[in-house]
């Protein structure tokens, strides 16, 4: 792979010290803040981002796939991986440009390395390699998920240990963050993921179909087609999942609902060929409502663990909320009630950055290079480090959970959403 950008060797002077935990830190003898370069190519978006030690900011650079996807009803691996490579060049000197900084202004280079599509991790890890051995800069390699469950607090005080909720197209997991590399997971989805499952629903009801909507991913489709509903009991879904006493999410149930929902009413209409059934926008708020309720209930069950093992000290009672799909208001509404009901704080990471981006692989680079971990330093370490497409998140305590066979008394959500 040729790179264009203007690479130059530059050595830093590093000193030693220890902290009062006895961490090993390293700290330029003029103690600047330390600025980190972060690469994210985990699936269909070339993302670099760049932040100081502060959290400040610096630069970012951004190259959608969506489109070029959007035809294909999904990501294609080959499509993918070419256009990575076609852009992570250029994506990076954006950011370095807007930042007006140069490699050698950089201190470490963090790139996504797992969970993610293979072929696009690929690319982006090959990257950061070359630029890490070209500017003598170290190598800290991220977790996808990790990072998105940490970078609510690049902007935002959010003291440790805190509940996340990481909900995308690819995930969707419940998780107590005890530390910047100390994860204990309570529940994930055991089929498809909540963002899947509202780009299925918005394929199969032809929402691209109507002009407003045709340039929109499925959630934003089927979320601003909801808006626009007339009556949202016209379609039932049982909820999901009750009588399992876990923290586990299934979202195959409300598609197959859905799907049957779209079949009879074509049927009924006699919708054919690109017609769009009458009631898409009633359809599309009682799908948006069934997912909000089943993720409430599951988030409220968390809750309730943590308070019954006393895992979070009351005072610091957080739910952070990130990735994709926590771009979705109804949903950040309705959990907010959940928060308020149990006197939690309400945390959504920003809309910009709860999509896959640099900035939050940069910003967890800098809570690793902060802590001292997993930063490579050494060339031949780098050279080893090897991209996986499947990574769990921390331990798994998801049978925890179930073993404590918490009874919840369910928050009534819909009647404070309408």
């Amino acid at each position: 792979m040729a790179w264009n950008l203007r690479l130059l060797f530059h050595k830093h002077l590093l000193k030693r010290s220890v902290n009062d935990h006895g961490l090993l830190f390293q700290k330029f003898l003029h103690n600047k803040p330390a600025i980190i370069l972060g690469i994210e190519t985990s699936c269909d978006d070339t993302a670099c981002g760049i932040v100081d030690e502060k959290g400040v900011i610096l630069g970012e650079g951004i190259h959608s796939q969506h489109i070029a996807h959007l035809n294909f009803g999904g990501i294609i691996p080959t499509l993918a991986r070419d256009m990575h490579v076609d852009n992570v060049t250029r994506v990076c000197e954006d950011a370095l440009r807007s930042a007006n900084l140069k490699l050698k202004d950089i201190d470490a280079i963090a790139v996504t390395v797992k969970p993610g599509l293979p072929m696009s991790l690929e690319v982006g890890a090959r990257f950061g390699k070359s630029l890490a051995q070209i500017g003598k800069k170290p190598f800290i390699p991220i977790h996808h998920m990790e990072a998105h469950a940490l970078t609510a607090r690049l902007n935002e005080k959010v003291d440790f240990p805190y509940l996340v909720l990481l909900i995308s197209g690819g995930h969707c997991l419940l998780a107590i963050v005890k530390n910047v590399d100390q994860f204990y997971l309570l529940g994930t989805t055991i089929d498809k993921a909540p963002g899947d499952l509202f780009d299925k629903v918005a394929r199969r009801l032809k929402l691209r179909n109507i002009p407003e909507f045709k340039t929109l991913n499925g959630g934003q489709a089927v979320e601003n087609a909801a808006c626009k509903a007339s009556d949202i009991d016209k379609f039932f879904f049982d909820c999901v999942m009750r009588k399992y006493r876990n923290c586990n999410f299934s979202f195959s149930g409300i598609q197959s609902t859905c799907d049957n929902y779209i079949k009879r009413e074509e049927s009924r209409h006699n919708i054919v060929a690109d017609m769009i059934i009458p009631d898409v926008y009633n359809l599309c708020a009682a799908v948006q409502l069934a997912v909000a309720k089943h993720i409430c209930e599951r988030t409220q069950r968390a809750m309730e663990f943590i308070d019954e093992m006393s895992l979070i000290p009351k005072d610091k009672r957080t739910l952070v909320v990130s990735g994709g799909v926590a771009c979705n208001n109804f949903l950040a509404k309705a959990l907010n009630i959940v928060c308020t009901e149990l006197e939690y704080k309400f945390v959504r990471t920003p809309p910009k950055l709860c999509t896959d981006n640099g900035i939050m692989i940069a910003w967890n680079g800098i809570e690793r290079w902060t802590a001292d971990i997993d930063v490579i330093r050494n060339q031949d370490e780098i050279d080893k480090v090897c991209v996986q497409n499947k990574a769990p998140l921390g331990i798994d305590w998801t049978q925890t959970v179930e073993d404590a066979n918490l009874k919840c008394k369910w928050i009534k959500i819909k009647k404070k959403l309408f």
